[in-house]
């Protein structure tokens, strides 16, 4: 039995052996410290900058821009380290901000707030969401992306980005200077930069990706003064830290992410049952669909991809959903070439999925709404299986991937 998450659960997966080609897990890796201790560890050994401790002075005011709920960033474990090294450095918990990056996400309850960063810090320290119709207007990047940030952000003397780090489908990896753009931007310049997800290099797994390029561009108007990166694995401990510079610290966690998640394949399935890897993953469809990119990769073409993902939330996105329900995959995918929408880009990457594989999707969505998405409802993650054998053979190959938000299928 193989175990996989569909939201807050887990639900039992079987798969004969003869049948079973691999089930995609994260790589041995050596792990010196985790949780809290990876993180101290990694402040104490920041890579290209000075300590954090070192860079602030008292009376300074600091905005630390950490991830919003549908991130499995844990900013409860990885703030504190954070705020008791300002603290020591003479900042004033009433001269620290906490902002939550919501991009083009929803805002958070006070509940959810207190959920993410622990009961403490929320009553001591103000915790906002970012606000896209509050912010400065800074410049303009090569590619022409506006550089328009949450106005609190702007007026930090010193600004902090946490982020946790996995692979991105056109952004090449989440992290970094992403907390800036497209964490505390606007849906107008995440557009502007999201529509390159179209260039061939943006893919999951490349840092050159013009995306990355873009956003990183943007902190020449919003500098950043210091990351703190983590790495999760399957049971979302934080089993590396990486801390300092916005680029240099950023791609030594990358590298860190490629000897654990990137997995090396020799050939493609039939069929690949995917789960997002459970909550908060699999919170909405909006999420869930960075699982079901990732699967792409290990599916032959004309084969199946069980997609689990509970969607609890439902689709995440307004213009996600009218575009998955209103629009056939053709249309999604030449609509997004002509003219970007936030939302229908990944109404058109699942699109090019269906142009490779069928998708047979386990959720809690409607099942005459599945249906409407061009994708095949089902009840349980058996009876799709069951399905899909009926379709590729009873001897058709299987690949398993448990963890389908991190793992990245690639070919020697």
């Amino acid at each position: 039995m193989i175990p996989i998450g569909y939201g807050k659960e887990k639900i039992a997966f079987e798969v004969a052996d003869t049948r079973l080609i691999g089930v995609l897990k994260p790589n041995a890796v050596e792990v010196t410290a985790t949780g809290a201790a990876a993180v101290e560890d990694a402040l104490d050994h920041p890579i290209g900058t000075p300590k954090l401790e070192e860079i602030v002075r008292a009376g300074q005011k600091v905005v630390i821009i950490t991830s919003d709920i549908t991130r499995p960033m844990p900013s409860k474990v990885v703030l504190p380290p954070v705020l008791q090294r300002l603290y020591r450095a003479g900042i004033a918990k009433s001269d620290i901000t906490v902002v939550f990056a919501l991009g083009s996400h929803r805002s958070h309850t006070p509940e959810e707030i207190e959920r993410m960063v622990g009961a403490e810090i929320a009553a001591e320290i103000r915790c906002i969401d970012s606000d896209p119709e509050d912010v400065v207007h800074l410049g303009v990047t090569e590619e022409g992306t506006d550089v328009d940030i949450f106005r609190p952000v702007t007026e930090a003397d010193v600004v902090v980005c946490l982020g946790n780090l996995e692979y991105h489908y056109f952004a090449g990896y989440s992290g970094g200077a992403k907390a800036v753009m497209p964490g505390v931007s606007t849906p107008r310049a995440i557009r502007q930069n999201h529509r390159m997800m179209v260039d061939e290099r943006a893919y999951a797994g490349n840092v050159d990706s013009p995306v990355r390029r873009d956003v990183e561009d943007c902190i020449r108007f919003q500098p950043i003064d210091f990351i703190v990166n983590v790495v999760l694995d399957e049971t979302k401990t934080v089993i590396k830290a990486v801390a300092g510079h916005y680029i240099e610290a950023h791609r030594e966690g990358c590298s860190f992410l490629d000897r654990l998640y990137k997995i090396e394949l020799d050939r493609q399935a039939d069929i690949v049952v995917v789960s997002a890897g459970g909550y908060p993953k699999d919170l909405n469809m909006y999420q869930a669909q960075k699982a079901l990119d990732n699967a792409k990769h290990a599916v032959r073409p004309g084969g199946v991809i069980v997609w689990v993902a509970q969607c609890s939330e439902g689709f995440g996105s307004a213009t996600f959903e009218s575009w998955m329900t209103t629009k056939t995959p053709a249309q999604m995918i030449e609509e997004i070439k002509r003219d970007f929408k936030l939302g229908g880009h990944k109404a058109a990457a699942i699109a090019l999925v269906l142009q490779k594989a069928s998708i047979y999707f386990v959720s809690d969505i409607d099942p005459d709404t599945v249906r409407a998405m061009s994708l095949t409802p089902f009840a349980s993650a058996e009876a799709a299986f069951a399905a899909a054998t009926e379709v590729c053979g009873h001897d058709s190959t299987v690949y398993v991937m448990p963890y389908g938000g991190s793992t990245l299928p690639s070919f020697r």
